[in-house]
């Protein structure tokens, strides 16, 4: 499909992968940041939420490439040759974090010697070997990448609704 055929909104798989994947990233922040402290009783729930949310993050960025490669997107409404190059990039850098920041989390546990083991199945993986010496570098990293797609993923809101509100075009609609 060409720009000049694109279709002028989302398909309705791309809208419920774009919908699934912001649920499944909140409720990932949501279970880390209620988690507590060591030692608090909630502690293991929250955190195997959070590695549930991370495995499904994963699931989900896999087949939005794949839908992706097969649906060409909507053609794009920004006038200006700069707001179409930052939209690529924060789309860009929103598909490597939704690809990256769960197998980060992977990576931390199985560095320490933890397979990744999701709550209610009696099944879980490794990623990788053991490695205490690697182990801080990715965790850091990974906690790293969350902190700074708290900014991203609020960019990515408010340039959605400066759309809608400022602009007043189709750009937040044709995702709804």
């Amino acid at each position: 499909m060409s720009e000049l055929t694109a279709a002028p909104r989302y398909t309705r798989g791309a809208v419920a992968l774009h919908w699934i994947t912001a649920v499944l990233v909140a409720l990932a922040y949501l279970a880390i940041e209620i988690r507590g402290p060591k030692g608090d009783p909630s502690r293991p729930f929250w955190t195997g939420i959070h590695e549930w949310a991370g495995c499904l993050v994963l699931a989900a960025a896999l087949v939005r490439i794949g839908w992706r490669a097969r649906n060409e997107p909507p053609i794009d409404l920004n006038e200006s040759l700069l707001l179409s190059i930052l939209a690529r990039l924060a789309h860009l850098a929103l598909y490597i974090f939704i690809l990256a920041q769960p197998l980060l989390g992977m990576l931390t546990l199985n560095l320490a010697d933890r397979p990744v083991t999701l709550i209610g199945l009696d099944w879980s993986f490794r990623i990788a070997a053991p490695n205490p010496e690697w182990r801080p570098l990715v965790k850091e990293s990974h906690e790293l990448i969350g902190n700074l797609f708290y900014f991203v993923i609020g960019l990515h809101a408010l340039a959605a609704l400066w759309h809608h509100y400022i602009k007043r075009d189709d750009t937040l609609r044709r995702m709804l």
